[in-house]
């Protein structure tokens, strides 16, 4: 006998292979592929060349001049160019930045979610790698929001030049070891938990 199945029943099956697919795209192998660790080292290798868009290297030369007692030298005005110019780019409005937190929030927690809850790989390993990138967006947007009013006050000459790249430096030197000490930890956290997961799951599942 002949069993006739509704549109509606066969566009619910035809669903199913979807989901599944998306369910094995995510479980899919992550620590033990030399490509995923190839993307760790280098996206925290490419962090720390640059400070909010601005060379490490200026960074350093203005540093040295601000040493010297040069508050007025080349270098100097190089950096606060490099930073009138980089600065804008991290302004984030009230409501630009609550939309973007709850966006962060939502994707992190639902990666979080598929990774521990139903350890699912691929999630596990995105959350790994997308936490400490989001904790350093905000830490470069936090840089950038202290930043913006001591170059404002620069050009409009209510602060002195000197001082106000001496502040600038001061900031971005900090900001600089705290990438490095976050980078150092996201890197091994990963390592150890990708080295957990491979006793745990040997064979992938």
């Amino acid at each position: 006998m002949t069993v006739l199945r509704s549109p509606a029943t066969k566009d619910k099956e035809a669903r199913v292979p979807q989901f599944d697919s998306l369910i094995g795209f995510l479980d899919s192998r992550s620590f033990g592929t030399i490509w995923y660790w190839l993307v760790v080292i280098g996206t925290w290798s490419l962090t720390g060349r640059s400070v909010i868009g601005v060379p490490v290297e200026i960074v350093s030369r203005a540093r040295s001049a601000v040493q010297a007692g040069e508050g007025e030298s080349p270098a100097v005005l190089h950096l606060l160019d490099w930073l009138s110019l980089m600065l804008p780019r991290w302004r984030l409005g009230a409501q630009e930045g609550v939309i973007l937190l709850a966006l962060t929030g939502f994707g992190l927690t639902s990666l979080a979610i598929m990774g521990i809850g139903y350890a699912l790989e691929l999630a596990l390993a995105g959350f790994l790698l997308l936490l400490p990138l989001a904790i350093l967006f905000w830490m470069r947007v936090v840089l950038a929001r202290r930043l913006m009013p001591l170059l404002e006050a620069a050009e409009q000459g209510a602060r002195p030049i000197p001082d106000t790249a001496a502040e600038a430096v001061r900031r971005m030197v900090i900001h600089r070891r705290l990438v490095t000490i976050l980078s150092m930890a996201a890197v091994a956290i990963t390592a150890l938990w990708g080295a957990l997961w491979s006793v745990v799951h040997p064979y992938g599942f």
